[in-house]
């Protein structure tokens, strides 16, 4: 079983965990609506930016498709928060269907978006990487049309991962005999197999290859950054030495990279740290729960389960939440067409 199959709205841990699983949900769950909230309006900011800046390379194609597809995950995934919000702060509520409904239904498509965020992500870092250990080689590889090309095959592949496992879910009405009614709830059909190939290939295996990849790129992009900074420090110690000035002008590192090329690789470094940090937690748990099926909803193990998966979707809403912190600081286009949005509406209000 799957973080996908927990109703958060029918507590399924047993009575000695009862009271620290309610305390612990109620802790988050405003936490997780501030993210969400944060979020949604954060890639709808950076959707504009991206659009007035104008979608020039692959960099920029990569990041406003990232930015839309965190969106749309966030989208997705605010249902599913609203019943967690409703169920454990207007406990008296009347629902019209199974209140686990909004949860399972749109779990799968909501993280079939995150996952091809993660893959744009691994698109990007794995480019600039590229480019930085051999611009030469590759500088004229990765192109506007064939990053576009790439972003659909993407989609298309992990869409084709996710459509097995959504399709054992179906609406069935189930019928209360205490009240003779009947309710729209989920129920799955060959759950048990395709779930395990799902845990396997989709939750485990491919995310810890992107995950390495991720951090291959990292280090191999701080590695290069590390060596421009040196450069440029050993060309304004001479540069000054010789003019006699303490200032020298900004130049190019040694192998021609400007400092709005630097600022950019920087970006993306940044962008691949809040990747494997987000990831981390998913793929401790998932991992875990491959070796010992204890760790799960339905096992001795699941109260620990739930606070691992917990954490997971708090850091995959943070995932598609923060760049905006990044682009703002690292991206002086960005920055500027902000700021000049932001003045251009607080004059149109006076």
């Amino acid at each position: 079983m799957d973080d996908a199959s927990i109703n958060l709205t029918q507590s399924p841990i047993s009575l000695p965990y009862f009271r620290e699983f309610t305390s612990f949900i109620t802790i988050l769950t405003p936490i997780l609506v501030v993210i969400v909230v944060f979020g949604l309006f954060a890639n709808i900011t950076n959707i504009v930016v991206f659009l007035k800046a104008g979608v020039k390379d692959n960099v920029t194609t990569l990041l406003i498709s990232l930015s839309v597809s965190d969106m749309i995950f966030l989208i997705l995934a605010t249902p599913s928060l609203c019943t967690l919000v409703i169920f454990y702060f207007v406990p008296d509520w009347s629902w019209p269907f199974y209140n686990g409904l909004l949860d399972e239904l749109l779990y799968w498509p909501s993280y079939t978006f995150y996952d091809f965020s993660s893959n744009i992500s691994v698109v990007l870092g794995v480019t600039r990487c590229a480019c930085v250990a051999m611009p030469l080689q590759f500088k004229s590889v990765f192109t506007k049309a064939r990053t576009v090309k790439t972003i659909f095959v993407l989609f298309i592949l992990v869409v084709s991962l996710r459509v097995p496992v959504m399709s054992t879910n179906r609406l069935v009405w189930i019928k209360d005999p205490r009240t003779n009614s009947s309710t729209l709830s989920l129920a799955g059909q060959n759950v048990e197999s395709i779930n395990r190939f799902n845990d396997i290939v989709g939750r485990t295996s491919l995310p810890l290859i992107n995950f390495i990849i991720m951090i291959t790129c990292v280090f191999v992009m701080k590695l290069k950054l590390y060596q421009a900074s040196m450069a440029h420090k050993n060309h304004t110690a001479t540069s000054s030495s010789a003019s006699g000035s303490k200032q020298a002008p900004e130049a190019p590192d040694h192998q021609g990279r400007s400092a709005k090329d630097l600022r950019v690789i920087q970006c993306v470094v940044l962008i691949c740290c809040i990747f494997i940090v987000s990831q981390l937690p998913f793929l401790t748990y998932t991992t875990i729960r491959l070796i010992n099926p204890q760790f799960d909803m339905n096992g001795r193990l699941r109260f620990l389960f739930f606070i691992f998966s917990s954490i997971s979707r708090t850091f995959a809403y943070l995932n598609a939440s923060v760049n905006i912190v990044v682009y703002y600081n690292y991206n002086r286009t960005y920055r500027s067409i902000l700021l000049s949005v932001i003045r251009s509406k607080w004059k149109n209000q006076q």
